[in-house]
């Protein structure tokens, strides 16, 4: 029986991962349903400590990747804090966008989260002032920082569904 239970686990957490394209917390996820299994299930040992806290500072990693990736992008093209705010805004708001306005399976997520990205650090570097072509740098930097913090945090998330599924069923 406790194999069925494994097998819901991990597809659990597969449904979880999906979610980190779509910029939501899906490694946390993967994280928490893991801890709560491993809680219920203690006596048995499945998962150990230390499998739950390296899951648990991977999940940490990953949202420190993403965080840099947008933000990061945006600074290194030259924004200043309102660029970078809006790089993060609008990489949240473009995925939420781009999940419905274009209806590719998780790549209209990533397009919309890139472009989004980009145009929020934009638009907030024009509003502050700045030229249009700085402003245009800033945008590209960011919406390329989103695009690498979200493929990174994705592999990531592989690597925790991976940690898991293998401690799982390890003897």
């Amino acid at each position: 029986m406790i194999y069925i239970w494994l097998i819901l686990l991990i597809g659990l957490n597969t449904c979880w991962l999906g979610l980190v394209v779509f910029a939501l917390p899906g490694n946390w996820l993967i994280v928490i349903s893991t801890g709560l299994f491993a809680w219920w299930r203690w006596e048995e040992g499945i998962f150990s400590i230390y499998t739950l806290i390296a899951i648990t500072l991977l999940a940490i990693l990953g949202e420190v990747v993403e965080f840099l990736g947008g933000a990061g992008g945006a600074k290194k093209a030259g924004a200043g804090w309102l660029g970078t705010f809006g790089a993060i805004g609008g990489a949240v708001t473009g995925a939420i966008l781009g999940t419905f306005l274009i209806p590719i399976p998780l790549l209209g997520t990533l397009i919309g989260a890139c472009v989004g990205g980009g145009l929020g650090a934009w638009g907030l570097e024009v509003m502050g002032g700045k030229k249009m072509d700085e402003s245009v740098r800033t945008g590209v930097g960011a919406g390329v920082g989103v695009l690498f913090g979200t493929t990174a945090k994705l592999a990531i998330g592989v690597i925790i569904w991976f940690v898991v599924a293998v401690a799982a069923f390890w003897p």
